[in-house]
């Protein structure tokens, strides 16, 4: 409750400052948005009560809830055996409160074939949109728009799916027909956005580097939630306001609609945690309990080692990459940010936390670099909420190595996975990058003997 007096206090206080300049203080409307949620189990009823608290701190204005794809994921075993029921049944909670509205992402057909699971959250009554081309009908699997009321206003909502077709589950790809995003957008994007009298709001699960493109399309005044990269800032380009809200429901955006003083309706958007120990629905979390307790088993619960510290995502993900170095002993590890999930819980890990923490197993790649190509990828890696626009390079990269400035022309040893070695160019920019396969280490394996050594790793 306290952590909640505290972001209320904030966003009034946030409030007091826009009256100071030129904003009507009282918001219009409140939109949650989310994404990369990847079956987030341990904080989805902490969401739900969140809004809850929201809406009840605001009572009379208008709510919505936008999801930005992928809030489904495989790689948990308790979503995979149960075929996603508890994300359904976020859904259905969700629409039982407030209109919401989901962009697909390349994770959302993880169990069923995309128009079925189209069908399937539908049912649950939160509406879908994508510009995912259904390969056999040549027509999108959702609409790309809906209209969304927003009290006096209306908004039009728009979305985006990513076209990198190896990202989504193979046994859906032959039904894809995805459309470079940046190509879709220079085609349609205009007729959508045209009506001077509504909202532009756009859900892209694209990745920062097409949105980069797209953000030079946009009319003044858009809502722009991205997606796909696992990424968290916020971004002011006029009117318009350009975000990404983290992944794991580790947080979400708010973004508050007011009116200037010249009338024209102007969005800011704040950055807020959810914690472990929030405020949960107490009807989801029960579901959640019951079903967990379904389907782990006990070689889920096994206990693979011990943790003195819980590790948010991100220092998690740094923990790991800093074993990899260690054991390929490199001068520097380079894993991409959506290998890495959930965080790390203090005293026992058991691999149903490891594994919702490492998504990905693998063997590992090494490969001798330039100090000047290793500087360059540094540089790019650990970007967190503070990272301008302008520094980032579209890849979200976590890294440990050794402290700049390095010796541009001494060779050193790179470790990475095999994702990271097969697509060196887009990671790394080299294609020249002679990487050696270490068949003998393995990632999850790498991350359990660190948890489970006396040897301490510093991430």
């Amino acid at each position: 409750m306290r952590r909640l007096v505290f972001f209320i206090a904030l966003l009034s206080s946030a409030a007091a400052r826009l009256c100071a300049t030129d904003f009507n203080p009282e918001p219009e409307a409140l939109v949650l948005i989310v994404g990369d949620q990847h079956s987030a189990y341990e904080r989805t009823a902490q969401l739900v009560a969140r809004i809850d608290q929201l809406r009840a701190a605001h009572p009379g204005v208008p709510f919505a809830v936008l999801i930005d794809g992928d809030c489904l994921e495989y790689g948990n075993i308790v979503a995979r055996r149960s075929a996603g029921a508890i994300d359904f049944a976020f859904f259905a909670a969700l629409a039982r409160r407030v209109p919401t509205i989901l962009n697909l992402g390349n994770h959302e057909p993880e169990f069923y074939a995309v128009d079925d699971t189209v069908a399937r959250i539908q049912a649950t009554g939160v509406t879908v949109i994508s510009n995912l081309v259904n390969r056999a009908t040549g027509q999108p699997f959702a609409p790309v728009s809906t209209s969304l009321r927003l009290g006096i206003r209306e908004a039009i909502v728009v979305g985006l799916a990513t076209d990198k077709i190896t990202t989504y589950r193979a046994a859906v790809r032959p039904s894809l027909d995805p459309a470079d995003p940046v190509v879709w957008a220079k085609q349609n994007l205009t007729s959508f956005f045209s009506p001077a009298t509504a909202l532009p709001i756009l859900l892209t699960h694209t990745g920062l580097n097409a949105d980069r493109v797209l953000l030079e399309l946009i009319p003044d005044g858009t809502l722009f939630a991205g997606a796909h990269d696992h990424l968290r800032f916020v971004h002011n380009a006029g009117r318009s306001v350009y975000f990404h809200s983290g992944s794991w429901n580790d947080g979400y955006s708010l973004a508050t609609l007011r009116t200037d003083s010249a009338g024209q309706p102007r969005w800011s958007v704040a950055q807020f945690p959810l914690a472990l120990t929030d405020p949960a629905d107490p009807e989801l979390a029960a579901l959640i309990q019951k079903i967990s307790a379904q389907h782990l088993t006990p070689e889920d619960l096994a206990v693979l080692g011990r943790n003195s510290t819980a590790f948010a995502p991100a220092a998690a993900a740094r923990f790991v990459v800093a074993a990899l170095r260690a054991a390929a002993r490199a001068d520097a590890a380079v894993i991409g940010a959506t290998t890495f999930g959930a965080g790390l819980p203090a005293g026992e890990v058991t691999r149903v936390a490891l594994d919702a923490c490492v998504r990905f197993d693998g063997t590992i790649f090494v490969a001798e670099i330039s100090g000047a190509e290793l500087t360059a990828i540094l540089a790019k890696s650990n970007q967190d909420p503070a990272t301008p626009l302008s520094a980032r390079r579209g890849e979200n990269l976590v890294a440990v190595g050794p402290v700049l400035p390095l010796n541009p022309a001494r060779r050193y040893r790179l470790a990475t996975t095999d994702w990271g070695a097969k697509n060196a160019r887009t990671y790394f920019g080299s294609e020249t990058l002679r990487f050696v396969e270490e068949p003998k280490l393995r990632l999850k394996t790498i991350a359990a003997d660190a948890l489970s050594s006396t040897v301490s790793v510093v991430p």
